[in-house]
């Protein structure tokens, strides 16, 4: 699948009264929009701050690093223009990680998963300031990403740092990481693929841990079966330094698809 030219299925704002909603200008006309079938999401899309040199962002340099959602697998060689091993990460946030390990691994491939719009202009504007060509961004579901556009066997790694924990008990089922997904995760990554995980939430962490050990197919590479290491290459982003600060541990998961 070619890379979009205009883009139209990334963001909708959530939940202003008509009379609240931020003004569309030519810009955010042409963002592609959020369109989710699903009842349950792990995530809630609100209006929230973008800065002017991200709405340009959006609008200027999404044709050349963002992909549409299409029905259609997508063809991961043709976006890139090369065969190299490919990397996701999933809910980049404002993209600090992605954007660290695209410009130390040139080798590899990047594609970046995001629905707010402000983290993927922010990382849009630090790929371009880098001269990026290693990276791509879909802004779209993830779920709906790996179901539709992500072809089995396609991935050599899949990272997913600090998901909504989703505190309460109530909305422990808006929780992204659960049996069906990482099932569906899982089969997009080659035999020998990595899946690596982070949290600052512990109760989090213990479910993260109990999903990932009862999928079939994967291999905890902790030598005691529980939470990793860090890796060295993994950036600290903002979030995370935010957590520190306020006192909360991370968890980290490694595992490899047998």
């Amino acid at each position: 699948m070619a890379i979009a030219v205009a883009a139209r299925s990334c963001i909708r704002v959530a939940t202003a009264k008509p009379e609240q909603r931020t003004p569309r200008t030519e810009a955010s006309s042409r963002l592609p929009r959020v369109e989710h079938p699903r009842s349950i999401r792990s995530f809630v899309t609100r209006s929230g701050r973008i800065t002017e040199a991200q709405t340009r962002a959006l609008e200027h340099l999404w044709p050349k690093y963002g992909i549409e959602l299409d029905a259609q697998p997508l063809d991961l060689d043709a976006a890139f223009g090369r065969h190299a091993p490919r990397v996701v990460e999933i809910g980049f946030g404002n993209g600090e990680n992605i954007a660290a390990l695209a410009g130390a691994h040139p080798e590899r491939d990047y594609l970046g998963i995001e629905v707010h719009r402000a983290g993927v202009g922010r990382l849009m504007l630090a790929a371009e300031g880098a001269g990026l060509s290693n990276l791509r961004i879909i802004c779209h579901d993830a779920v709906e990403v790996l179901e539709r556009q992500l072809a089995p066997d396609s991935l050599d790694e899949i990272l997913i740092l600090f998901p909504d924990p989703w505190h309460k008990k109530r909305h422990h089922k808006r929780r992204l990481i659960q049996p069906t997904f990482i099932a569906l995760a899982v089969s997009r990554l080659k035999r020998g693929g990595l899946l690596r995980l982070a949290t600052d939430w512990e109760p989090y962490a213990v479910q993260m841990l109990e999903v990932l050990g009862s999928q079939a197919g994967l291999v905890n590479l902790s030598p005691d079966g529980g939470y990793a290491e860090k890796p060295v290459e993994r950036v600290t982003t903002r979030f995370e330094k935010r957590g520190a600060r306020l006192g909360h541990g991370v968890w980290d998961l490694a595992f490899r698809r047998a």
